[in-house]
Protein backbone atom coordinates (compact mmCIF):
# COMPACT_ATOMS: atom_id res chain seq x y z
CA UNK A 1 0.00 0.00 0.00
CA UNK A 2 2.97 2.36 -0.33
CA UNK A 3 2.37 5.88 -1.55
CA UNK A 4 -1.68 5.57 -1.01
CA UNK A 5 -3.58 7.34 0.72
CA UNK A 6 -6.57 6.95 2.92
CA UNK A 7 -9.36 10.24 2.57
CA UNK A 8 -12.01 8.31 3.20
CA UNK A 9 -14.11 10.24 5.92
CA UNK A 10 -13.60 8.81 9.90
CA UNK A 11 -16.82 10.02 11.10
CA UNK A 12 -19.07 13.30 11.38
CA UNK A 13 -16.97 15.63 11.97
CA UNK A 14 -18.17 19.88 12.69
CA UNK A 15 -15.78 22.29 12.05
CA UNK A 16 -15.25 25.10 13.73
CA UNK A 17 -15.41 28.73 14.08
CA UNK A 18 -12.83 30.00 16.31
CA UNK A 19 -12.52 27.29 18.92
CA UNK A 20 -9.09 26.48 19.38
CA UNK A 21 -7.98 22.98 18.79
CA UNK A 22 -11.10 21.99 17.74
CA UNK A 23 -11.91 19.03 15.20
CA UNK A 24 -13.80 19.94 12.18
CA UNK A 25 -16.42 17.40 10.19
CA UNK A 26 -18.64 17.92 6.97
CA UNK A 27 -21.86 19.04 8.62
CA UNK A 28 -20.15 22.13 9.24
CA UNK A 29 -21.28 22.14 12.99
CA UNK A 30 -18.44 22.87 15.97
CA UNK A 31 -16.97 20.27 17.91
CA UNK A 32 -14.63 21.04 20.24
CA UNK A 33 -11.76 19.36 22.85
CA UNK A 34 -14.23 19.10 25.43
CA UNK A 35 -16.15 16.00 24.62
CA UNK A 36 -12.69 14.43 24.58
CA UNK A 37 -12.34 15.91 28.04
CA UNK A 38 -14.98 14.07 29.02
CA UNK A 39 -14.87 10.81 27.88
CA UNK A 40 -11.34 10.77 28.78
CA UNK A 41 -12.81 11.17 32.11
CA UNK A 42 -15.53 8.90 32.36
CA UNK A 43 -12.58 6.25 30.18
CA UNK A 44 -9.71 7.17 33.44
CA UNK A 45 -12.77 6.12 36.24
CA UNK A 46 -12.39 3.17 34.38
CA UNK A 47 -9.15 2.21 33.99
CA UNK A 48 -8.33 3.89 37.95
CA UNK A 49 -10.32 1.09 39.07
CA UNK A 50 -8.63 -1.97 37.44
CA UNK A 51 -6.10 -1.08 39.95
CA UNK A 52 -7.23 0.86 42.64
CA UNK A 53 -7.99 -1.95 44.16
CA UNK A 54 -5.25 -3.85 44.70
CA UNK A 55 -3.67 -2.07 47.38
CA UNK A 56 -7.03 -2.65 49.25
CA UNK A 57 -7.36 -5.99 48.80
CA UNK A 58 -5.82 -6.43 52.74
CA UNK A 59 -8.25 -4.15 54.39
CA UNK A 60 -11.17 -5.37 52.17
CA UNK A 61 -10.44 -9.27 53.49
CA UNK A 62 -10.32 -7.76 57.29
CA UNK A 63 -13.63 -6.07 56.71
CA UNK A 64 -15.49 -8.77 55.06
CA UNK A 65 -13.57 -11.67 56.00
CA UNK A 66 -12.84 -12.89 52.97
CA UNK A 67 -11.60 -16.83 52.88
CA UNK A 68 -7.99 -17.05 51.80
CA UNK A 69 -9.28 -18.70 48.53
CA UNK A 70 -11.98 -15.66 47.43
CA UNK A 71 -10.00 -12.73 48.07
CA UNK A 72 -8.61 -12.46 44.37
CA UNK A 73 -12.03 -13.21 43.05
CA UNK A 74 -12.52 -9.30 43.98
CA UNK A 75 -10.06 -8.80 41.02
CA UNK A 76 -11.38 -11.75 38.89
CA UNK A 77 -14.93 -10.93 38.79
CA UNK A 78 -14.21 -7.65 37.52
CA UNK A 79 -11.08 -8.60 35.06
CA UNK A 80 -13.83 -11.79 34.02
CA UNK A 81 -16.63 -9.77 33.36
CA UNK A 82 -14.47 -6.92 31.69
CA UNK A 83 -12.45 -8.83 29.24
CA UNK A 84 -15.09 -11.47 28.22
CA UNK A 85 -18.03 -8.56 27.14
CA UNK A 86 -15.83 -6.37 26.04
CA UNK A 87 -16.12 -7.26 22.28
CA UNK A 88 -19.91 -7.76 22.32
CA UNK A 89 -20.02 -4.58 23.99
CA UNK A 90 -18.04 -2.94 21.00
CA UNK A 91 -20.45 -4.56 18.68
CA UNK A 92 -23.25 -3.67 20.40
CA UNK A 93 -22.39 0.07 20.28
CA UNK A 94 -22.33 -0.35 16.33
CA UNK A 95 -26.31 -1.96 16.42
CA UNK A 96 -27.74 0.09 19.39
CA UNK A 97 -25.63 3.14 18.85
CA UNK A 98 -22.14 4.65 20.46
CA UNK A 99 -24.07 7.27 22.51
CA UNK A 100 -26.86 5.06 23.88
CA UNK A 101 -24.17 2.02 24.91
CA UNK A 102 -21.94 4.78 26.72
CA UNK A 103 -24.73 6.08 28.86
CA UNK A 104 -25.49 2.36 29.52
CA UNK A 105 -22.13 1.18 30.35
CA UNK A 106 -21.26 4.79 32.81
CA UNK A 107 -24.83 4.00 34.39
CA UNK A 108 -23.99 0.73 35.40
CA UNK A 109 -20.78 0.87 36.32
CA UNK A 110 -21.50 4.20 38.67
CA UNK A 111 -24.39 1.96 40.15
CA UNK A 112 -22.23 -1.00 40.63
CA UNK A 113 -19.35 1.19 41.95
CA UNK A 114 -21.73 2.27 44.62
CA UNK A 115 -22.81 -1.16 44.74
CA UNK A 116 -19.46 -2.16 46.11
CA UNK A 117 -18.44 0.72 48.32
CA UNK A 118 -21.24 0.08 50.53
CA UNK A 119 -21.20 -4.14 50.19
CA UNK A 120 -22.23 -5.86 53.32
CA UNK A 121 -20.16 -9.27 52.62
CA UNK A 122 -17.82 -10.64 50.66
CA UNK A 123 -20.20 -12.11 48.22
CA UNK A 124 -22.18 -9.29 48.13
CA UNK A 125 -18.62 -7.25 47.07
CA UNK A 126 -17.82 -9.64 44.36
CA UNK A 127 -21.47 -9.23 42.57
CA UNK A 128 -20.39 -5.92 42.43
CA UNK A 129 -16.99 -5.92 40.68
CA UNK A 130 -18.67 -8.21 38.63
CA UNK A 131 -21.18 -5.60 37.66
CA UNK A 132 -18.53 -3.07 37.47
CA UNK A 133 -16.76 -4.97 34.70
CA UNK A 134 -19.52 -5.32 32.83
CA UNK A 135 -20.18 -1.62 32.91
CA UNK A 136 -16.90 -0.92 31.96
CA UNK A 137 -17.48 -3.51 28.39
CA UNK A 138 -19.70 -1.26 27.54
CA UNK A 139 -18.81 2.33 28.14
CA UNK A 140 -14.67 1.47 26.97
CA UNK A 141 -15.58 0.65 23.79
CA UNK A 142 -18.33 2.90 23.06
CA UNK A 143 -16.28 5.72 24.17
CA UNK A 144 -13.64 5.03 21.81
CA UNK A 145 -15.18 4.16 18.93
CA UNK A 146 -17.34 7.99 19.48
CA UNK A 147 -13.64 9.81 19.60
CA UNK A 148 -12.58 7.79 16.21
CA UNK A 149 -15.62 8.76 14.39
CA UNK A 150 -15.24 12.49 15.60
CA UNK A 151 -12.14 13.85 15.53
CA UNK A 152 -9.48 13.46 11.85
CA UNK A 153 -5.95 13.21 10.86
CA UNK A 154 -3.59 14.64 13.27
CA UNK A 155 -6.47 15.87 15.60
CA UNK A 156 -6.98 11.93 16.16
CA UNK A 157 -3.91 11.17 16.67
CA UNK A 158 -3.63 13.10 19.49
CA UNK A 159 -6.90 12.32 21.03
CA UNK A 160 -6.06 8.71 20.69
CA UNK A 161 -2.69 9.83 22.57
CA UNK A 162 -4.96 10.95 25.68
CA UNK A 163 -6.74 7.73 25.19
CA UNK A 164 -3.48 5.49 25.17
CA UNK A 165 -1.73 7.72 27.96
CA UNK A 166 -5.00 6.82 30.08
CA UNK A 167 -4.10 3.60 29.50
CA UNK A 168 -0.90 3.49 31.43
CA UNK A 169 -1.44 6.44 33.62
CA UNK A 170 -4.64 5.38 35.12
CA UNK A 171 -3.02 2.06 36.22
CA UNK A 172 -0.08 3.62 37.59
CA UNK A 173 -2.41 6.36 39.19
CA UNK A 174 -4.55 4.21 40.59
CA UNK A 175 -1.69 2.65 43.03
CA UNK A 176 -1.26 6.15 43.96
CA UNK A 177 -5.23 6.74 44.82
CA UNK A 178 -5.38 3.04 46.20
CA UNK A 179 -2.76 3.87 48.86
CA UNK A 180 -3.64 7.36 49.90
CA UNK A 181 -7.65 6.59 50.01
CA UNK A 182 -7.22 2.91 51.65
CA UNK A 183 -4.42 5.01 53.96
CA UNK A 184 -6.58 7.95 55.10
CA UNK A 185 -10.41 6.69 54.85
CA UNK A 186 -10.52 3.13 54.17
CA UNK A 187 -10.80 0.79 51.53
CA UNK A 188 -14.81 1.71 50.46
CA UNK A 189 -13.70 4.87 49.46
CA UNK A 190 -11.69 3.00 46.42
CA UNK A 191 -14.91 2.13 45.43
CA UNK A 192 -17.45 5.47 46.46
CA UNK A 193 -15.04 8.19 44.86
CA UNK A 194 -16.23 6.80 41.30
CA UNK A 195 -19.98 7.90 42.23
CA UNK A 196 -19.27 12.00 41.90
CA UNK A 197 -16.99 11.15 38.79
CA UNK A 198 -19.86 9.13 37.14
CA UNK A 199 -22.69 11.45 38.12
CA UNK A 200 -20.28 14.42 36.82
CA UNK A 201 -20.23 13.03 33.50
CA UNK A 202 -23.17 11.65 32.91
CA UNK A 203 -24.86 15.22 33.50
CA UNK A 204 -22.26 17.13 31.95
CA UNK A 205 -21.97 15.24 28.66
CA UNK A 206 -25.36 15.02 26.94
CA UNK A 207 -24.88 18.26 25.14
CA UNK A 208 -21.72 17.32 23.85
CA UNK A 209 -21.70 13.19 22.75
CA UNK A 210 -22.93 13.49 19.22
CA UNK A 211 -26.41 10.99 18.17
CA UNK A 212 -24.90 8.38 15.95
CA UNK A 213 -28.28 6.22 15.50
CA UNK A 214 -28.39 2.56 15.63
CA UNK A 215 -27.83 0.79 12.67
CA UNK A 216 -30.66 0.11 9.75
CA UNK A 217 -32.86 -2.62 10.34
CA UNK A 218 -30.63 -5.39 8.40
CA UNK A 219 -27.64 -4.50 10.55
CA UNK A 220 -29.35 -4.84 13.59
CA UNK A 221 -29.20 -8.08 14.36
CA UNK A 222 -26.80 -9.64 16.23
CA UNK A 223 -25.21 -13.09 15.58
CA UNK A 224 -26.18 -14.31 19.31
CA UNK A 225 -24.63 -17.82 19.05
CA UNK A 226 -21.45 -16.06 18.03
CA UNK A 227 -21.67 -13.49 20.69
CA UNK A 228 -22.20 -16.99 23.39
CA UNK A 229 -19.40 -18.70 22.05
CA UNK A 230 -17.05 -15.40 21.92
CA UNK A 231 -18.41 -14.20 25.76
CA UNK A 232 -17.67 -18.11 26.98
CA UNK A 233 -14.18 -18.31 25.09
CA UNK A 234 -12.86 -15.37 26.24
CA UNK A 235 -14.17 -15.50 29.66
CA UNK A 236 -12.83 -19.09 29.69
CA UNK A 237 -9.46 -17.69 28.42
CA UNK A 238 -8.86 -14.61 31.27
CA UNK A 239 -9.89 -16.98 33.69
CA UNK A 240 -7.45 -19.59 32.71
CA UNK A 241 -4.88 -17.54 33.20
CA UNK A 242 -5.73 -15.34 35.95
CA UNK A 243 -5.79 -18.48 37.49
CA UNK A 244 -2.64 -20.48 36.11
CA UNK A 245 -0.17 -18.91 39.17
CA UNK A 246 -1.90 -20.51 41.94
CA UNK A 247 -2.81 -23.57 40.26
CA UNK A 248 0.41 -23.84 37.75
CA UNK A 249 0.79 -23.55 33.85
CA UNK A 250 1.35 -27.18 33.52
CA UNK A 251 -1.44 -28.51 35.81
CA UNK A 252 -3.78 -30.89 33.98
CA UNK A 253 -6.67 -27.91 35.31
CA UNK A 254 -4.63 -25.26 32.92
CA UNK A 255 -4.15 -27.11 30.51
CA UNK A 256 -7.44 -28.39 29.72
CA UNK A 257 -8.78 -25.26 30.75
CA UNK A 258 -6.21 -23.75 27.90
CA UNK A 259 -8.04 -26.30 25.09
CA UNK A 260 -11.19 -25.78 26.12
CA UNK A 261 -10.81 -22.01 25.59
CA UNK A 262 -9.21 -22.96 22.23
CA UNK A 263 -12.14 -25.33 20.98
CA UNK A 264 -14.92 -22.00 21.92
CA UNK A 265 -12.65 -19.68 20.08
CA UNK A 266 -11.92 -21.82 17.21
CA UNK A 267 -16.44 -22.47 17.18
CA UNK A 268 -16.62 -18.78 17.07
CA UNK A 269 -14.66 -18.29 14.09
CA UNK A 270 -16.27 -21.20 12.26
CA UNK A 271 -19.77 -19.91 13.11
CA UNK A 272 -18.61 -16.15 12.52
CA UNK A 273 -17.92 -17.77 8.92
CA UNK A 274 -21.39 -19.17 8.32
CA UNK A 275 -23.47 -16.34 10.35
CA UNK A 276 -25.58 -13.15 8.10
CA UNK A 277 -25.00 -11.46 10.50
CA UNK A 278 -21.64 -11.88 12.02
CA UNK A 279 -20.75 -10.75 15.45
CA UNK A 280 -17.12 -9.84 13.89
CA UNK A 281 -17.15 -10.20 10.24
CA UNK A 282 -14.36 -12.56 8.45
CA UNK A 283 -13.16 -9.22 6.54
CA UNK A 284 -12.39 -7.36 9.91
CA UNK A 285 -8.85 -9.40 9.85
CA UNK A 286 -8.01 -8.88 6.73
CA UNK A 287 -6.89 -5.31 8.01
CA UNK A 288 -3.08 -5.49 8.43
CA UNK A 289 -3.11 -2.53 10.53
CA UNK A 290 -6.22 -3.79 12.65
CA UNK A 291 -4.33 -6.98 12.98
CA UNK A 292 -0.77 -5.75 13.98
CA UNK A 293 -2.57 -2.93 16.33
CA UNK A 294 -4.37 -5.65 18.27
CA UNK A 295 -1.26 -7.67 18.59
CA UNK A 296 1.38 -5.00 19.57
CA UNK A 297 -1.33 -3.70 22.15
CA UNK A 298 -2.14 -7.07 23.26
CA UNK A 299 1.95 -7.75 24.24
CA UNK A 300 2.98 -4.21 24.97
CA UNK A 301 0.03 -4.50 27.53
CA UNK A 302 1.49 -7.48 29.46
CA UNK A 303 4.61 -5.78 29.69
CA UNK A 304 3.39 -2.74 30.95
CA UNK A 305 1.12 -4.57 33.53
CA UNK A 306 3.87 -6.62 34.07
CA UNK A 307 6.28 -3.66 35.44
CA UNK A 308 3.52 -2.52 37.74
CA UNK A 309 3.31 -6.13 39.63
CA UNK A 310 6.25 -6.77 39.98
CA UNK A 311 7.42 -3.54 41.21
CA UNK A 312 4.41 -3.41 43.70
CA UNK A 313 5.10 -6.74 44.52
CA UNK A 314 8.73 -5.84 45.33
CA UNK A 315 8.36 -2.96 47.02
CA UNK A 316 5.93 -4.46 49.90
CA UNK A 317 7.44 -8.01 50.15
CA UNK A 318 11.03 -7.37 50.11
CA UNK A 319 10.97 -3.71 50.92
CA UNK A 320 8.42 -4.03 53.11
CA UNK A 321 6.67 -0.74 51.86
CA UNK A 322 3.37 1.13 53.00
CA UNK A 323 0.69 1.56 50.52
CA UNK A 324 1.06 5.20 50.74
CA UNK A 325 4.81 4.61 49.83
CA UNK A 326 3.82 2.49 47.09
CA UNK A 327 1.40 4.84 45.34
CA UNK A 328 3.70 7.64 45.63
CA UNK A 329 6.97 5.64 44.15
CA UNK A 330 4.36 4.96 41.21
CA UNK A 331 3.37 9.11 40.69
CA UNK A 332 6.58 9.41 38.59
CA UNK A 333 5.64 6.59 36.17
CA UNK A 334 2.04 7.76 35.70
CA UNK A 335 3.44 11.32 34.95
CA UNK A 336 6.19 10.06 32.57
CA UNK A 337 3.64 7.99 30.41
CA UNK A 338 1.36 11.30 29.88
CA UNK A 339 4.57 13.02 28.60
CA UNK A 340 5.16 9.89 26.25
CA UNK A 341 1.75 9.99 24.76
CA UNK A 342 1.80 13.90 24.05
CA UNK A 343 5.54 13.04 22.09
CA UNK A 344 4.09 10.28 20.63
CA UNK A 345 1.14 12.35 19.02
CA UNK A 346 3.16 14.73 18.21
CA UNK A 347 6.05 12.43 16.19
CA UNK A 348 3.23 10.56 14.46
CA UNK A 349 2.58 12.57 11.50
CA UNK A 350 6.10 13.06 10.86
CA UNK A 351 7.57 9.61 11.75
CA UNK A 352 4.72 7.17 11.43
CA UNK A 353 3.65 4.88 13.69
CA UNK A 354 5.45 2.10 12.95
CA UNK A 355 9.04 4.24 14.23
CA UNK A 356 7.01 5.17 17.37
CA UNK A 357 5.85 1.58 18.08
CA UNK A 358 9.16 0.38 17.66
CA UNK A 359 10.91 2.95 19.38
CA UNK A 360 8.36 3.00 22.10
CA UNK A 361 8.79 -1.29 22.84
CA UNK A 362 12.60 -1.08 22.24
CA UNK A 363 11.87 1.92 25.37
CA UNK A 364 10.23 -0.70 27.61
CA UNK A 365 12.70 -3.29 27.04
CA UNK A 366 15.65 -0.94 28.43
CA UNK A 367 13.71 0.11 30.74
CA UNK A 368 13.44 -3.53 32.22
CA UNK A 369 17.00 -4.21 31.70
CA UNK A 370 17.50 -1.16 33.80
CA UNK A 371 15.12 -2.91 36.48
CA UNK A 372 16.39 -6.68 36.37
CA UNK A 373 19.80 -4.67 38.03
CA UNK A 374 17.73 -3.61 41.16
CA UNK A 375 19.37 -5.36 44.44
CA UNK A 376 17.79 -4.72 48.10
CA UNK A 377 21.15 -2.41 48.23
CA UNK A 378 19.41 -0.04 45.26
CA UNK A 379 17.90 3.25 46.31
CA UNK A 380 14.26 4.48 44.85
CA UNK A 381 16.02 7.42 42.96
CA UNK A 382 19.42 5.46 41.83
CA UNK A 383 17.87 1.74 41.27
CA UNK A 384 13.69 2.34 40.73
CA UNK A 385 13.15 5.53 39.34
CA UNK A 386 15.31 4.90 36.42
CA UNK A 387 13.74 1.86 35.07
CA UNK A 388 9.92 2.97 35.89
CA UNK A 389 11.04 5.98 33.90
CA UNK A 390 12.50 4.78 31.17
CA UNK A 391 9.51 1.67 30.76
CA UNK A 392 7.12 4.68 31.21
CA UNK A 393 8.50 6.74 27.89
CA UNK A 394 8.37 3.69 26.08
CA UNK A 395 4.68 2.81 27.07
CA UNK A 396 3.45 6.53 26.50
CA UNK A 397 5.08 6.51 23.03
CA UNK A 398 3.99 2.72 22.45
CA UNK A 399 0.04 2.68 23.31
CA UNK A 400 -1.34 5.84 21.48
CA UNK A 401 0.52 4.94 18.06
CA UNK A 402 -0.71 1.05 18.62
CA UNK A 403 -4.80 2.78 18.58
CA UNK A 404 -4.26 5.23 15.89
CA UNK A 405 -2.50 2.08 13.64
CA UNK A 406 -5.50 -0.48 14.85
CA UNK A 407 -8.59 2.30 14.04
CA UNK A 408 -6.61 3.81 10.67
CA UNK A 409 -8.89 1.92 8.42
CA UNK A 410 -11.95 1.08 10.19
CA UNK A 411 -15.25 2.10 8.34
CA UNK A 412 -17.46 4.31 10.72
CA UNK A 413 -20.31 1.16 10.86
CA UNK A 414 -17.46 -0.80 12.52
CA UNK A 415 -15.56 1.38 15.00
CA UNK A 416 -17.26 -0.24 17.98
CA UNK A 417 -16.39 -3.56 17.03
CA UNK A 418 -12.58 -2.26 16.10
CA UNK A 419 -12.48 -0.74 19.50
CA UNK A 420 -14.23 -3.72 21.14
CA UNK A 421 -11.38 -6.36 19.58
CA UNK A 422 -8.92 -3.48 20.61
CA UNK A 423 -9.91 -3.20 24.24
CA UNK A 424 -10.11 -7.22 24.45
CA UNK A 425 -6.45 -7.15 23.13
CA UNK A 426 -5.83 -4.55 26.37
CA UNK A 427 -7.63 -6.70 29.08
CA UNK A 428 -6.32 -9.98 28.36
CA UNK A 429 -2.79 -8.49 27.40
CA UNK A 430 -2.92 -6.84 30.73
CA UNK A 431 -4.32 -10.29 32.95
CA UNK A 432 -1.56 -12.57 30.85
CA UNK A 433 1.20 -9.76 31.89
CA UNK A 434 0.08 -10.49 35.66
CA UNK A 435 -0.31 -13.89 35.41
CA UNK A 436 3.18 -14.93 33.41
CA UNK A 437 5.05 -12.35 35.48
CA UNK A 438 3.88 -13.56 38.69
CA UNK A 439 4.73 -16.91 37.89
CA UNK A 440 8.24 -16.17 37.42
CA UNK A 441 8.63 -14.29 40.26
CA UNK A 442 7.53 -17.10 42.48
CA UNK A 443 9.27 -20.12 40.86
CA UNK A 444 12.41 -18.37 41.13
CA UNK A 445 14.94 -19.74 43.68
CA UNK A 446 16.63 -17.42 45.86
CA UNK A 447 12.73 -15.00 47.00
CA UNK A 448 11.39 -12.41 45.83
CA UNK A 449 14.33 -10.62 45.14
CA UNK A 450 15.86 -13.07 42.73
CA UNK A 451 12.67 -13.36 41.29
CA UNK A 452 12.21 -9.97 40.45
CA UNK A 453 15.38 -9.14 38.51
CA UNK A 454 14.55 -12.35 36.62
CA UNK A 455 11.42 -11.18 35.47
CA UNK A 456 12.58 -8.34 34.47
CA UNK A 457 15.54 -10.13 32.10
CA UNK A 458 12.84 -11.93 30.61
CA UNK A 459 10.68 -9.09 29.94
CA UNK A 460 13.80 -6.89 28.42
CA UNK A 461 14.16 -9.85 26.26
CA UNK A 462 10.38 -10.11 25.35
CA UNK A 463 10.02 -6.34 24.88
CA UNK A 464 13.56 -6.19 22.43
CA UNK A 465 12.00 -9.00 20.28
CA UNK A 466 8.35 -7.29 20.15
CA UNK A 467 10.57 -4.10 19.20
CA UNK A 468 12.40 -6.06 15.82
CA UNK A 469 9.19 -7.59 15.18
CA UNK A 470 7.18 -4.29 15.32
CA UNK A 471 9.97 -2.75 13.06
CA UNK A 472 9.60 -5.52 10.47
CA UNK A 473 5.84 -5.93 10.53
CA UNK A 474 3.84 -2.87 11.74
CA UNK A 475 2.31 -0.97 8.82
CA UNK A 476 3.61 2.84 8.84
CA UNK A 477 0.27 5.38 9.41
CA UNK A 478 1.21 9.14 9.22
CA UNK A 479 -2.02 11.00 10.47
CA UNK A 480 -2.26 14.36 8.58
CA UNK A 481 -4.05 17.28 9.43
CA UNK A 482 -7.82 17.09 8.19
CA UNK A 483 -9.13 13.75 6.83
CA UNK A 484 -5.87 12.26 5.16
CA UNK A 485 -3.97 9.76 6.81
CA UNK A 486 -0.68 7.86 5.14
CA UNK A 487 -0.21 4.51 4.92
CA UNK A 488 2.54 2.61 3.87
Amino acid sequence: MHGLHDHREAGPRRPTAGVKRASTTSQGQPRSWTLLTLLSIAQFMVVLDATIVNVALPSIARSLVFRPDSLQWVVTAYVLASGGLVLLGGRAADVAGRRRLFYAGLALFTAASLASGLAPSAGALIAARAAQGTGAALLTPAALSIITTTYAGAQRARALGVWGALAGAGAAAGVLAGGMLTTWIGWRSVFLVNLPVGLAVGFLTPRRVPRSGAAARRERQLDLPGAALAIAGLVTLTYTIAEAPEHGWGSARTLLLIVAAIVLLAAFALTEARARRPLVPPATWRSRSLVAGVLVMFAATGVMVGTFFLNSLYLQEAQHASPLRVGLEFLPLALIIGAGAHVSARLLPHAGSRIVIAAGLASMGGGALLLSHVSAGSSYLTGLLPGLLVTGIGAGLTLPATAVTTLNDVADDRSGLASGVLSAAHEIGAALGVAVFSAIAVAVDGGIGAGYRHGFTVMAVIAAGLAVLAALAVPTVRPAAGTAVAVH
